[in-house]
């Protein structure tokens, strides 16, 4: 079966490298991948005032995989959260998925639950695997310290998003440690990144932004990885906001995760989007070095 790329409602608007790139990086690898230009928003802005809208924007883009036989892997954590959570109230309910189905139905669609949804780190690790990635490498980082972040949707509610380990996560560590980067040990590692606050408690949301930018410096970082949308605006967008307004001294530039395996396994610049992002990463090619066999060549 293949995958339904779910682009969500943000990267289009926002962060147009983040598409760019991971098709560059998908497109590397042996994985059947297809748009559907009808998909709606997962979700998730409605999850707090209408459970039932909620629920049912995640069901139609649901359906419409299913329609075409398709799993869906998400970019967004955020819409993978949403996505997986309406999959299992589905599942686990018959009475509103039967609630849902009959709204779906007007337009030819059901839900049935026969399909997967899975987050763009997790088809890399699981599907296509580090063997795989590891002989794609043609420039490997050296003495780059990565803070990953791993975002709260991906590993809560652990039981419902089965991502990783909530506790004790390894998949992006060991993604990002395939490029020749080291993934560091930082204590705010598993922290929000203060996203959900924006436009509601600004204040509140830079400070959860600022300590987990203290903390990665601290350790030692050169640079954050994240591998969600909404993350990357709050690293990437919000902390230059935050430099502007705030007396700091913790810059910690975010690069995508996309974007970094793109560096490594030589997908063009001009699709990875480097100069999209809001603060610099032009010292990232102090820390390239060629792979040996190929230098050899």
């Amino acid at each position: 079966m293949g995958y339904a790329l779910f682009i969500g409602c943000n990267i289009p608007v926002h962060l147009n490298q983040y598409e760019s790139s991971a098709r560059a990086v998908l497109g590397k690898f042996d994985l059947d991948l297809e748009d559907i230009p009808a998909f709606n928003c997962c979700g998730y802005p409605m999850r707090n005032i209408d459970h039932e809208a909620f629920v049912l924007s995640s069901a139609r883009n649901l359906a419409l995989a299913a329609k075409k036989d398709l799993n869906i892997m998400s970019l967004c954590k955020c819409c993978y959260g949403s996505l997986k959570k309406a999959h299992y109230l589905l599942k686990e309910n018959s009475s509103f998925r039967e609630d849902i189905n009959r709204t779906l139905n007007r337009e030819g669609l059901k839900f049935e639950g026969d399909i997967e949804v899975k987050h763009f780190l997790s088809v890399l690790y699981h599907e296509v695997g580090l063997e795989v990635i590891a002989e794609k490498i043609e420039h490997s980082f050296k003495h780059l310290k990565i803070a990953t972040h791993y975002g709260c949707h991906a590993l809560r509610p652990s039981n419902i998003v089965q991502f990783d380990d909530p506790v004790a996560p390894i998949i992006f560590d060991r993604l990002v440690e395939v490029t020749g980067a080291l993934s560091i040990d930082w204590p705010a590692k598993l922290d929000c990144c203060g996203a959900p606050l924006l436009g509601i408690n600004n204040e509140l949301s830079m400070d959860l932004t600022e300590k987990k930018l203290r903390s990665g410096k601290q350790s030692g970082a050169d640079y954050l990885c994240s591998a969600c949308t909404y993350c990357q605006i709050q690293f990437d967008h919000v902390q230059k906001m935050i430099q502007s307004i705030r007396d700091t001294d913790h810059q910690l530039p975010s690069l995508l995760y996309s974007q970094l395996l793109g560096l490594s396994i030589g997908v063009k610049r001009e699709l990875l989007g480097l100069e999209m992002n809001q603060l610099s990463l032009d010292r990232i090619d102090d820390f390239f070095t060629v792979r040996e066999d190929m230098a050899e060549a």
